[in-house]
C-alpha cells in the first residue's frame, strides 16, 4: 500500500528544476473525420448509462449536455490535442477513461500524459520561457495563481470564455459552483484557471479510541477537560502526550500520539508552504489569503509583494513563525513512532493505516481511499472507518477570520503562446472532466471534490458515512478557512523551493528555528528583489526599505508580537457536537 500511495502522491507539489527538459512535439492536427452523427449520439449513451453515473443532473440534461459539446467539437473532429497532468487517481481516471469518452462523443482524440508535479512545471516553464507550444492545456496547482496573474503568460479565462472562447465555452458550466473559485482569481477580479479537483489536509484522528470510556475518564482526571477534537494547538499537544506516554499501548501494540515526517527532502517544503504557519497564526486577516500579509509571511502594497522579513514588514521570521517550526520539532521529537523523523512525504502518508498512531494534525484527505481498504487495523469489518476528519486546531496567534489550513487545487491551465484554434479544442476537454454530467463519479472515485452541488448530492450523502467526515467538511463553513498558496507570491517555483532548503537546517541542528527562519526570509526577500530588477509584466515586487522590526510588530497586526503565554489551556469538542454544527451551517 505504501507503494500506492507513493505512486499516487509522487508528485503532488511543486519544485522547480534548472535542467530543462527535452522538447515535447505536439502533434500536428490531422484532417477531419466523416460525420457520424448517430455513432456520436450513441456513444453518449453508453457513456451515460455505463459510466457517468451517478450525476447531480438527470440523464436527459447529461444528455443535452453531451449534445452541446458533440455540436462544439464538429469542426475538430478527427485532430488530437496534447494536455498533462500529475499522477493522482483522480487524473488516471481522466486520462484512462474520461479522455476515450471525450473521443468517442466528439471525435476529438485525446492524449493526457501523466507525469510527476515537478515535471509538469518543467513544461509548463520551458513553454512560457521558449514561447514554443509542448501541451494545449496543463493541469498544475492554483497555488501558481499569483505567477500566473503576474508573468502575463496564462490567458485569462474569464476574459477567455467571453472573447475569443466564447463558442466552445459550455454554458451549463457554472463557474459559481466550484468551491475553489476563488483560489484561481487574480486580484484583477480575472479568472486565471479552472479547478480540476482539490483536497485539503485537515486533522485526523482515532474515533474508536477517543471514544473509549476509560482513556475519556483518565484524560478527564488530567487534564480537566474531555478528551475530543483539539480546537487549539494546546489540547492537540496535551493529546499527543497522554497516548505517547500515558497511554502507550492498546490492545497489545505501542502506540503515539502524533505523526508527521522530517528527512531533508523537497517534500519537507511542502509541509510548511502548505500552511502550517497559517495555522499557528501567521498572517493576517482573509480569505482565500491574508492582506496585506499572507501565511507564507510575505507583505504586499496594493498587488506588490513588498517583503517576507520583519524588517520589511514580513512574518516569515516573525515569533509566531518561529513558534510553529519549533512545535514541529518539538512534537515530531517527542511523540511520533521513531522512524517518521526519517521519512519523506510519500512515506509518511499510509503509516496512520498502520494503526498505531492516535492523530495526526496534518493529514491530507488525498489519503481517504487508501485508509479504506478492507483489512486495515484502522477499518472496521463492515468497511466503515474507524478514523475521523476534523478541521485541523489552531495555534496561539491565530484569529477569527484568519486562514486555517490548506488544500491543494490543480487546475486547468492555458498559455497564451498555445495556437487558438489548439487552445479550444482542448478547452473542451478540460470542461468535460468538470461538467456536471461527469463530475460527481469522477468526484466519487478519486475523490477529490470540486463542486458545491456534487458535495451536497444526495448521492454524497449516502456514502458519507464511508468517508470519514470528507462530506461533512465539504459542506460545511469550515470549508472556507481551507485554502491553496495565493496571489502574494510572485513566483511561486523560484520561492518554494527556499523553505526546505532553510527548514532542515533546523531539523538537523544546524540552525536554531530563529536562525533558520531569518535566513528564509532573507533569501525569499532577495528573490523578490530580483523579480523587481528583472520586471514582471503585472504587479512586480517593490521591496519595502528595512526598518526597526519594533516597529512593524507593534502595529496590532502581522508581524505579530511574541506571546507572553505560547500555551493557553486546551480546548476539544465533541466529534458529534461539531458535526451537528455543520449540518446547521455554523463553523462550530
Amino acid at each position: 500500500m505504501a507503494v500506492a500511495v507513493a505512486v499516487s502522491f509522487s508528485g503532488c507539489k511543486k519544485e522547480s528544476k534548472e535542467e530543462a527538459p527535452k522538447p515535447g512535439a505536439t502533434q500536428q492536427p490531422a484532417a477531419a473525420a466523416p460525420e457520424d452523427t448517430a455513432a456520436l449520439e450513441k456513444a453518449a449513451e453508453k457513456w451515460v448509462d455505463q459510466e457517468f453515473t451517478p450525476s447531480t443532473l438527470s440523464r436527459e440534461q447529461q444528455l443535452e449536455e453531451l449534445k452541446w459539446f458533440r455540436e462544439a467539437a464538429k469542426a475538430y473532429r478527427g485532430q488530437t490535442i496534447n494536455v498533462v497532468s500529475e499522477t493522482i487517481d483522480t487524473h488516471v481516471y481522466e486520462a484512462k477513461t474520461m479522455a476515450k469518452a471525450f473521443e468517442e462523443i466528439t471525435g476529438i482524440k485525446v492524449k493526457h500524459d501523466l507525469i510527476q508535479e515537478g515535471d509538469v512545471i518543467e513544461k509548463l516553464q520551458t513553454q512560457m520561457q521558449s514561447g514554443r507550444s509542448i501541451y494545449d492545456m496543463y493541469v498544475n496547482d492554483s497555488d501558481l495563481i499569483g505567477t500566473h496573474m503576474r508573468y502575463g503568460q496564462v490567458v485569462p479565462l474569464s476574459d477567455f470564455m467571453t472573447g475569443e472562447g466564447k463558442d466552445v465555452t459550455l454554458p451549463t458550466l457554472d463557474v459559481d459552483d466550484f468551491m475553489g473559485k476563488s483560489f484561481v482569481t487574480g486580484p484583477d477580479g480575472k479568472m486565471y484557471q479552472l479547478p480540476d479537483q482539490q483536497f485539503a489536509n485537515l486533522y485526523w484522528f482515532r474515533h474508536d479510541w477517543f471514544n473509549k470510556p476509560d482513556l475519556q475518564a483518565r484524560f478527564k482526571k488530567k487534564y480537566g477537560y474531555d478528551l475530543g477534537v483539539p480546537v487549539n494547538w494546546s489540547a492537540y499537544e496535551d493529546i499527543a502526550e497522554f497516548f505517547t506516554n500515558d497511554v502507550k499501548e492498546i490492545d497489545g501494540v505501542r502506540v503515539y500520539g502524533h505523526m508527521d515526517y522530517g528527512k531533508k527532502d523537497p517534500s519537507l517544503g511542502w509541509r510548511f508552504t502548505d500552511a502550517w504557519l497559517s495555522m499557528a497564526g501567521v498572517g493576517d486577516k482573509g480569505l482565500p489569503n491574508g492582506k496585506p500579509v499572507d501565511e507564507w509571511g510575505i507583505r504586499v502594497e496594493g498587488c506588490h509583494p513588498a517583503g517576507a522579513s520583519v524588517s520589511r514588514g514580513g512574518e516569515t521570521n516573525g515569533p509566531a513563525a518561529v513558534y510553529a517550526l519549533t512545535k514541529y520539532m518539538d512534537w515530531l521529537k517527542k511523540y511520533a513512532p521513531p522512524e517518521a523523523s526519517g521519512m519523506t512525504f510519500s512515506e509518511a502518508g499510509p503509516v496512520p493505516g498502520q494503526g498505531h498512531v492516535a492523530q495526526q494534525i496534518f493529514w491530507y484527505t488525498g489519503f481517504t481511499a487508501p485508509l479504506m481498504k478492507p483489512g486495515l487495523p484502522v477499518v472496521n469489518a463492515d468497511g466503515s472507518p474507524k478514523w475521523r476528519m476534523a478541521p485541523s486546531p489552531h495555534g496561539p496567534y491565530w484569529e477569527e477570520g484568519m486562514k486555517l489550513g490548506y488544500q491543494d487545487t490543480g487546475s486547468w491551465t492555458m498559455l497564451a503562446s498555445t495556437p487558438l484554434e489548439r487552445r479550444k479544442m482542448a478547452w473542451l476537454y478540460a470542461q468535460f472532466t468538470v461538467a456536471k454530467t461527469t463530475s460527481l463519479k469522477k468526484f466519487l472515485v478519486g475523490l477529490t471534490p470540486i463542486r458545491d452541488s456534487d458535495v451536497r448530492s444526495e448521492h454524497a450523502k449516502k456514502v458519507a458515512d464511508k468517508l470519514g467526515g470528507l462530506v461533512e467538511f465539504y459542506t460545511s463553513p469550515a470549508r472556507d478557512a481551507w485554502t491553496p498558496t495565493g496571489t502574494n507570491v510572485p513566483d511561486y517555483p523560484k520561492l518554494a523551493q527556499l523553505w526546505w532548503q532553510n527548514v532542515s537546517l533546523a531539523v538537523t541542528g544546524e540552525q536554531t528555528p530563529q536562525g533558520a527562519m531569518d535566513k528564509l526570509a532573507k533569501e525569499m526577500d532577495d528573490v523578490l528583489a530580483r523579480l523587481e530588477r528583472a520586471g514582471m509584466k503585472n504587479c512586480p515586487p517593490k521591496l519595502n526599505p528595512e526598518k526597526d522590526p519594533k516597529e512593524w510588530l507593534s502595529t496590532g497586526k502581522a508581524p505579530h508580537q511574541k506571546l507572553a503565554n505560547e500555551k493557553p489551556k486546551g480546548e476539544t469538542v465533541p466529534y458529534e457536537q461539531l458535526l451537528q454544527a455543520w449540518k446547521e451551517g455554523r463553523v462550530k
